[in-house]
């Protein structure tokens, strides 16, 4: 995994992003953990052709400001790059644009995994509940 991977996604915000559908505030506009969601997403989407057959990423930390708000109907465009490797741990810088304005950014950490190692973890736990 090399630093400078970039990643980019687009999408339009819709009612079921909004905070008041997501209880997470009460108006209609582009919810925090949508927002977080997003930066994600397009962290993990950029890395995946690096990986190797039966690995992913999982997030373990987010770093982030949310600076201003946008609406229903809106494009929102989010932009990330891995600016640190260290083992399995990638680190990365996000923004969240509109078409106005930058709506949020921070960083954003992941772990490279191995799925079956991960899952049988998981199995474990669940056994010994």
């Amino acid at each position: 995994m090399q630093i400078g991977i970039k990643g980019k996604l687009e999408r339009i915000v819709t009612e079921e992003m909004t905070a008041e559908h997501l209880s997470s505030g009460l108006l209609p506009v582009f919810a925090t953990p949508c927002l977080i969601q997003f930066m994600e997403e397009t962290s993990r989407r950029s890395v995946e052709p690096y990986l190797k057959e039966g690995e992913s990423t999982v997030g373990t930390a987010v770093n982030i400001r949310h600076l201003a708000s946008t609406f229903v109907g809106c494009k929102v465009t989010c932009e990330s790059e891995l600016v640190e490797v260290d083992r399995r741990r990638l680190v990365f810088t996000v923004k969240v644009y509109d078409e106005k304005e930058l709506l949020g950014e921070g960083t954003h950490e992941r772990f490279v995994i191995d799925n079956q190692k991960f899952l049988s973890k998981l199995e474990e736990k669940r056994k010994n509940l």
